[in-house]
C-alpha cells in the first residue's frame, strides 16, 4: 500500500482556507448548521439523551467548562462537549451523509472541530478549514474500506472511520504538523470502534459510538499535541485500519484526487430522519401518491428492491422490520418509513409516534422489501426500484438517487427551514439568532465569541 498515513497528514497539516474553492468551506458551514439543529432538537426529545447525561454525571464528567453544547443551558469540557454533541447530533438519524462512504461525516467530525475551537480561540474561517480537512479524512477513508465489505463484517463506518476524521480536525485545530497529526491517527486506530449489532433490539449504541469517535478523535489529537507517541502507518500498515476493518482494502480512494477533489462536496443532506437507504423510496411513493391520489386503503401491496447493503439495514428479516417496537428499530425500518410515507404523504421526526399504530402496521405487512441486483454497481447505493400493486395496476418507479444528494442540495431557504423545524420547538425565538450567528461565522475572529 501507499503511505496513506503521511499522505493524509501532510495534506491536514497544509491545507489552507484560502487555497479551497469558496463553494467547499460553504459546503462545510451548512453541513454544520444542519448537523447543529439535530443536536438542539436531540437534547430534549431523543429517548437516549436522559441516560446519557446521567452517565455524564455519575462519572465526574460534567464539571463546568468552556465548551457549548447546542441547547444545553450549560457548558462542558471540551471531551464531554464533543461527545454530547456528537451523540445528539446522531441521535435523529437526521444528519447528513457521503454516499460513497456510507456515512454520517458531520456526526463525528463537526463536534470534535468545535470542542478544538473553543480549546484554541480558532477563528470562523480556521474553524471550518479544519472541518474540510476532517471530512476528507473520513469520507476517504470509508470509501477505501469499501462500505459492502466494511457493513458485511458488522461495522459501522460514520464510527470507525469517523474516529480519524475526528482526530484529523481537531489536530488541524490544535496547530499538529504532519508528524503529529500521523501520531494522532496512531491513537486513532486503537479507539476507532463501532458495530452494528444495534440492529438486533434497536440499542443506542449507534448514536453513542458516534460522539465516542468525536471524543476519541479529540483525545488522540490532544495527546499528539502533548507529545504521546501514537503507532506508525496507523492506516496501511500491517496490523492497520485496512488491514483490520475490511476485507476488500481499496487503499486507492484514500488518496485519489486529493488536494482537487473534494468529497466535502459529495455530501448530502437528508430530508428524513431515518436511514438514507429508506430515502428513495419515501421520495418515490409520496411522488406515486401524490400523482394518483391514492389513499393507502388503495394499495394492495408494494414491492421495493434496494441495494444489499440496504437490506442489511433496513429490510431483514422482514417480518420484525414491519412491526418496530422503538424509534431505532423505525429508523431502519423499510416497512415502517414506506408505510408512514403512503399514509400521511409525509415523512418526519413527529411521525415516530406512529409506532404501534394498528393502521401503520397493515400497511406495513403488504410492503415487501428485496434485493435488487440492479442497483448494484451503480454511481451511489441509495437508490430504490418500487412496485405499487393498486386497484388501477401496478406502477413502477426507479429512484436512483434521493433527494438531498449533491446533485439535488437544497437551497439556504430549505437549509433554513428545516434548521427552525428541529430548533424552534427547543430554543423558542432564539433559535433565529443561533441561525444567523452560525451563517455568518466565517467572519468570527474567535470561536469563543459564537453567541449561545
Amino acid at each position: 500500500m501507499t503511505e496513506i498515513t503521511a499522505t493524509l497528514s501532510t495534506y491536514v497539516a497544509t491545507l489552507r482556507y484560502d487555497d479551497m474553492p469558496r463553494e467547499v468551506p460553504e459546503r462545510a458551514k451548512h453541513l454544520m448548521i444542519d448537523l447543529v439543529g439535530s443536536i438542539v432538537r436531540a437534547g430534549r426529545e431523543s429517548d437516549s439523551t436522559p441516560s446519557i447525561l446521567r452517565m455524564i454525571e455519575r462519572l465526574g464528567l460534567g464539571a463546568p467548562g468552556e465548551a457549548r453544547v447546542f441547547g444545553q443551558d450549560r457548558r462542558y469540557g471540551p471531551a464531554t462537549a464533543a461527545l454530547l454533541n456528537g451523540v445528539l447530533g446522531h441521535s435523529l438519524d437526521f444528519d447528513d451523509t457521503h454516499a460513497d462512504s456510507s456515512l454520517h461525516p458531520s456526526a463525528p467530525v463537526v463536534p470534535a472541530a468545535l470542542a478544538a475551537a473553543e480549546m484554541t480561540g480558532a477563528s470562523g474561517q480556521e474553524l471550518l478549514c479544519a472541518i474540510v480537512a476532517g471530512f476528507e479524512v473520513c469520507c476517504r477513508l470509508g470509501n477505501a474500506l469499501d462500505p459492502t465489505s466494511h457493513y458485511a463484517r458488522g461495522f459501522h463506518p460514520t464510527a470507525t472511520a469517523g474516529t480519524f476524521g475526528a482526530a484529523a480536525a481537531a489536530g488541524k485545530l490544535l496547530g499538529l504538523d504532519a508528524a503529529g497529526l500521523a501520531s494522532a491517527f496512531g491513537v486513532a486506530a486503537s479507539q476507532a470502534a463501532g458495530s452494528l449489532q444495534f440492529l438486533v433490539n434497536g440499542g443506542w449504541n449507534k448514536r453513542y459510538q458516534v460522539g465516542a469517535a468525536a471524543m476519541n478523535g479529540l483525545i488522540a489529537a490532544t495527546l499528539a499535541r502533548e507529545g504521546f507517541l501514537g503507532a506508525a502507518d496507523a492506516i496501511e500498515g500491517k496490523h492497520g485500519f485496512l488491514h483490520g476493518y475490511t476485507d476488500n482494502a481499496r487503499p486507492e480512494m484514500a488518496v485519489a484526487g486529493l488536494g482537487s477533489i473534494y468529497e466535502t462536496m459529495k455530501i448530502g443532506i437528508k430530508p428524513y430522519p431515518s436511514c438514507r437507504y429508506t430515502h428513495a423510496t419515501i421520495d418515490g411513493l409520496i411522488a406515486l401518491r401524490k400523482e394518483h391520489g391514492w389513499s393507502a386503503d388503495d394499495i394492495s401491496g408494494v414491492t421495493i428492491g434496494l441495494h444489499r447493503n440496504g437490506i442489511v439495514l433496513t429490510g431483514a428479516p422482514l417480518a420484525e422490520k414491519q412491526r418496530p417496537r422503538s424509534v431505532v428499530d423505525g429508523q431502519f425500518s423499510m416497512p415502517f418509513t414506506a408505510a408512514v410515507a403512503l399514509h400521511q404523504g409525509h415523512f418526519g421526526w413527529d411521525d415516530y409516534a406512529l409506532l404501534g399504530d394498528a393502521g401503520i402496521e397493515a400497511i406495513a405487512a403488504r410492503i415487501d422489501v428485496r434485493q435488487d441486483d440492479r442497483l448494484e454497481g451503480q454511481r451511489h447505493p441509495f437508490g430504490a426500484h418500487i412496485a405499487v400493486h393498486a386497484g388501477d395496476g401496478v406502477h413502477t418507479l426507479m429512484i436512483p438517487d434521493p433527494s438531498g444528494e449533491p446533485d439535488s442540495f437544497p437551497p439556504v431557504e430549505r437549509m433554513e427551514e428545516k434548521f427552525m423545524t428541529l430548533a424552534r420547538p427547543v430554543l423558542g425565538n432564539k433559535a433565529s439568532a443561533l441561525y444567523a450567528s452560525l451563517a455568518a461565522v466565517e467572519g468570527l475572529s474567535d470561536m469563543r465569541g459564537l453567541p449561545d
